[in-house]
């Protein structure tokens, strides 16, 4: 546990009345950021502890998700600094490309301008503006949530130390030949007008259409079923297996294209399914990538028949009409000629939409710049196959070993004006010169720039390194590199994960960019179902926080942290933990009023009770369950074992077992209130990283300490009494037995009963007063009849009821209560005895009967009970 020697009790241990998060919480936080408490020395003597945040969007605002996985990165940087480590969690934005360029377009296009009406340069400023006056909203709200970072080190994916970064890193791969430029098919957003990666694909069943086309005529013909009809028009083949005898006589020969002037060969590759379809496929290398594979194998043109926008730019009938109204259009053509041999509609296929704007995506080929990722992802996968980098929980393994192994050469550029520039230049006679930060670009006639920006993630997965002063060799980047642990969705897995593994071995010499891979789940509403803006189940958690306190929703997100889970979370949830907080306050306070003390070393065990000393020994098992759930990321069951440890074990027994003795003052009182003291100490340290508002709050008035922030971590101190905890185990038994009876009996929990206790021989003796308290049981006094008599736990509870409830109305209800009972059972037994139905019946109802009888066997013994402990009528 912690050693108090050198703090003081508070001089005013006096609280509010009620917790009042809006009145603690901001006033707090920025006293925590004026001192300088999040902010990490790189010339500490201390172990290094490092995250870095995912960087959200500058476009974005904080959801449901950044607050949970927030949530869990500060609760581990803050153990780590009250561990004794110089805790570094370093946040930071992303220029988030698209996402940005797309703001500012909209902005221009409500003046009725666009981005070419100012130009590259003027444009590029026009973002920069709106990022200085709009983007970072994020950023505030984090400061809601509480996030101890360090802001004194926040970056930006573009400010000029990152973009170093990528230019070094960028002319780095390619003097090694890990970037090149070629033609390949890739997928086109045409609203977005530019190229995105496969991750940045969705995928969805969308009602198309499948229409059969008839090539050629007569015995030189055959039928290709298709679902994108405009893309015929770049048709430079028709593929066939090559042993399929069906179309044997064809292979090599020439067949015409409907509604063009150009005849097409008949080519045989092994990528064609003889049993799908017709086993005919048209060939279109341009617009489809297993067409430019077959074109490619054999030296097929591909034509280009659409332009960036999804208009198609060819043959007269259809030139100038967009992509979709082309497919109807090409259509109703074919179907006149009569090659239209058979339609299905609706046709549900999987259609790729982008996933920023959800624009059908369209494959195209297009001259673009790649990272040749073979060495890299195998590097990226050895790190964890070799044990280097742990991912947790380790059957996510297999997700991350899925991606890396099969990783295609990676896009990386974009059409954009946003972003990092590629660095290349073009001379007058065809030169190509990759420019290094360091180094001049080419000067003179004819010299122009790449026009391409790369990739938002090619300079987000320089993140670990990047933002801690790389290429430099910066003290930051010798104390804080490599990170410890990555906390993300594992979702992004594909997105950021990988990518960071590859560059942070490539660019620091084979050091992965992290020691461990934490992967959460997603937030879902209370039903499990995905939130969405387009849906009404989605959040705004700065609503919560407003209502219900920012640990409140902090302490509901841990409790459902169950690694790599999805986590579900409703409003009644939040309010749960609001309760806890508060629960948390009141309980604080009554110990401050009562004598709870940090002043001076713990007394002596043999002066302690065995209440004292069975609530030290499960405070030290706590300490040591908390660690090891922290170790292992368990945040759900560490938040569990603390709000049972705290609401049950401290607030709603020890408290309570502990009134008789502080009321009653003197000796006893002293040392229950240091041990108090003690346990509320230990308690709220344990709490503060989850739930760090209310914690500091309440242990800088216990403690006079400074701040919980950058207090030390409790450790076990090993102390240990089972025959304390078996004690007070017999007092819970006698108490919670009893409770059940009165409740049984219909009392009301504060009707006071005159019983009997026959406690003599017995470890539960020294505990009656607090017995007598919790139960609300008077002494026997004058008259005293046992009408009822209770064995537990190796005593006798005797009751005099006579005087608290109508013995005979009692007995006639319980009658009534066990007749139903028993009617219950008799039809679940006949049911379940009758072979017909249960030869008809459905698993699930029989299953249901089952459940009825179980539950009418509990009633009737629990009734039965009851009526035996009522005294006679």
């Amino acid at each position: 546990m912690t050693e108090n020697t050198q703090q003081q009790p508070a001089a005013n241990p006096e609280l509010p009345t009620q917790y009042a998060p809006a009145e603690v919480e901001g006033k707090l936080y920025e006293r925590w950021v004026e001192r300088g408490y999040f902010e990490a020395d790189a010339k500490s003597e201390k172990p290094p502890f490092t995250i870095v945040i995912p960087p959200p969007n500058v476009t974005g605002s904080l959801h449901l998700g950044h607050a949970f996985q927030h949530t869990l990165m500060d609760a581990l940087t803050r153990r780590k600094r009250m561990q004794g480590y110089e805790s570094l969690w370093l946040p930071g934005m992303d220029h988030a490309g698209i996402a940005t360029q797309n703001k500012v377009e909209q902005q221009l296009a409500e003046e009725g301008k666009s981005r070419h009406d100012l130009g590259r340069e003027e444009f590029t400023e026009r973002v920069w503006q709106w990022k200085d006056e709009y983007g970072g909203r994020i950023l505030g709200q984090m400061r809601r949530l509480g996030d101890g970072v360090d802001w004194s080190r926040e970056r930006f994916t573009m400010d000029e130390g990152l973009s170093k970064a990528v230019q070094t890193i960028f002319k780095k791969l390619y003097d090694d030949e890990l970037i090149y430029r070629a033609e390949r098919i890739i997928n086109w957003c045409p609203r977005c007008l530019t190229a995105i990666s496969d991750i940045e694909v969705e995928y969805q069943d969308d009602a198309g259409e499948l229409v059969s086309i008839r090539y050629g005529d007569g015995e030189d013909s055959l039928v290709v079923a298709t679902t994108r009809a405009e893309t015929m028009l770049g048709d430079t083949a028709v593929a066939v297996h090559p042993d399929d005898e069906r179309y044997a006589h064809l292979i090599g020969r020439q067949i015409k294209l409907p509604l063009t002037d150009r005849t097409i060969p008949v080519v045989a590759d092994t990528h064609v399914d003889p049993e799908f379809g017709t086993g005919a496929v048209k060939v279109t290398p341009a617009h489809d990538p297993n067409d430019f594979a077959i074109g490619q194998r054999h030296g097929l043109p591909s034509l280009t028949v659409m332009d960036e926008h999804g208009v198609i730019t060819v043959h007269g009938p259809f030139l100038g009409l967009d992509r979709f109204e082309a497919r109807s259009t090409i259509v109703g053509a074919l179907r006149e000629q009569g090659r239209i041999v058979a339609e299905k509609r609706p046709y549900m296929h999987s259609v790729g939409h982008c996933s920023r704007c959800k624009t059908t995506v369209e494959p195209r080929l297009s001259l673009q710049w790649w990272v040749k990722v073979g060495p890299l992802a195998q590097a990226a996968g050895d790190a964890v196959r070799d044990g280097r980098v742990k991912i947790h929980p380790q059957e996510m393994e297999k997700r991350y070993f899925d991606w890396v192994d099969n990783m295609h050469d990676w896009c990386i550029s974009r059409q954009l004006w946003w972003g990092h520039r590629i660095p290349i230049w073009y001379g007058p006679d065809g030169e190509v010169v990759c420019v290094g930060p360091d180094e001049q670009p080419p000067t003179g006639e004819g010299w122009t720039q790449d026009s391409d920006v790369l990739d938002t993630w090619f300079s987000s997965g320089l993140w670990p390194f990047s933002t801690l002063g790389w290429p430099e060799k910066t003290p930051d980047l010798k104390k804080f590199y490599a990170t410890d642990v990555l906390l993300t969705g594992h979702d992004i897995i594909f997105f950021w994960v990988a990518r960071m593994m590859m560059f942070g071995l490539y660019a620091m010499d084979g050091v992965a960019p992290f020691h461990t891979i934490a992967l959460t789940g997603l937030v879902r509403d209370e039903f499990g179902k995905k939130m969405s803006k387009s849906n009404p189940n989605a959040v705004d958690p700065l609503d919560w926080m407003d209502a219900y306190g920012s640990d409140a929703v902090r302490f509901t997100l841990a409790n459902g942290a169950n690694p790599g889970a999805d986590v579900p979370i409703g409003e009644d949830w939040v309010k749960a933990s609001r309760n806890f907080a508060n629960k948390i306050w009141n309980a604080t306070r009554f110990a401050l009023m009562n004598g709870a003390t940090v002043e001076g070393p713990l007394p002596d065990a043999s002066e302690m009770s065995a209440t004292d000393r069975w609530i030290l020994a499960r405070l030290n098992k706590t300490v040591a369950q908390v660690d090891a759930y922290y170790d292992d990321y368990q945040f759900a069951k560490l938040a569990d074992a603390l709000y049972h440890f705290a609401w049950d074990e401290v607030f709603d027994w020890y408290v309570e077992l502990s009134k008789t003795t502080f009321f009653a003052g003197g000796e006893q009182a002293k040392v229950s209130g240091r041990v108090l003291g003690e346990v509320l100490d230990v308690t709220l340290r344990l709490l503060h990283p989850v739930v760090p508002f209310v914690t500091d709050a309440l242990w800088t008035t216990l403690t006079d300490g400074e701040s919980l922030v950058i207090a030390d971590w409790p450790t076990d101190s090993g102390f240990r009494d089972e025959a304390a905890e078996k004690e007070i185990e017999l007092v819970q038994q006698v108490v919670t037995e009893v409770r059940r009876f009165r409740s049984d009996q219909g009392l009301q929990p504060g009707q006071k009963v005159p019983a009997r206790l026959d406690l003599v021989g017995t470890a539960l003796a020294p505990h009656e007063a607090a017995i007598r308290q919790l139960l609300r049981l008077q002494p026997e006094g004058e008259g005293f009849a046992a009408t009822a008599s209770l064995p537990v736990a190796g005593a006798t509870v005797a009751l005099d009821l006579s005087g608290t409830i109508d013995v005979a109305a009692e007995r006639k209800r319980l009658a009534k209560d066990l007749a139903a009972a028993e009617k219950e059972k008799a039809q679940a037994n006949g049911k379940l005895g009758n072979e017909a139905f249960l030869a008809k019946a459905p698993d699930n109802v029989v299953d249901k009967i089952r459940t009825r009888l179980a539950k009418a066997d509990e009633d009737i013994a629990r009734i039965q009970a009851q009526l035996e402990r009522l005294p006679q009528a």
